[in-house]
């Protein structure tokens, strides 16, 4: 039964990565950084990562990346979304594990954010034959500081309170 448990709370969590994606794609940002999202469905992941391990939150991250491509219809963002999602929750994962006496999970957050620009902005370089969209990063970079941080903030409180919630399902 716990398995059980298990595989439906990991489909909800996919469920809610994917409405959040929606979601904030319809926000606009404030400030004008085209690209730039608040990076809401990377709370899902991360909080999947400490509440679940690293297996978990990759499975949800991909999944989470394909189901989107579905509900939206936009075959090229697959690839930018699978990019950002492996190399997010890899780095988040390093640092959460090998790191957490120096960053707390607003840092693991910011170093996610971090990396998932990163990965996107390889990825659209990659596709376009031209190095210079590196010269955008540095925007990019210190929007996902702020994200990061916003991310990180909200996940220590969703995670704390899962945890106690979640106890009795899973032990």
């Amino acid at each position: 039964m716990k398995r059980l448990n298990k595989i439906i709370f990991l489909s909800l969590l996919v469920s809610i990565g994917l409405a959040l994606s929606v979601l904030e794609s319809a926000i606009p940002l404030p400030i004008t950084v085209p690209g730039a999202k608040l990076g809401l469905s990377n709370m899902v992941i991360l909080v999947t990562l400490i509440i679940f391990g690293f297996k978990e939150a990759f499975i949800v991250g991909i999944l989470k990346s394909i189901v989107l491509v579905l509900i939206t219809g936009s075959i090229s963002s697959l690839i930018y979304s699978l990019a950002g999602s492996i190399l997010s929750c890899i780095t988040m994962f390093i640092v959460y594990k090998y790191f957490t006496r120096i960053f707390s999970l607003i840092g693991v957050s910011i170093f996610g954010a971090v990396a998932h620009n990163v990965a996107q902005v390889s990825v659209a370089a990659a596709m376009m034959y031209n190095s210079r969209i590196y010269s955008y990063l540095p925007i990019l970079l210190l929007t996902s500081l702020f994200t990061g941080y916003f991310v990180g903030l909200s996940s220590i409180f969703i995670s704390r309170n899962l945890k106690k919630s979640l106890s009795s399902y899973f032990g």
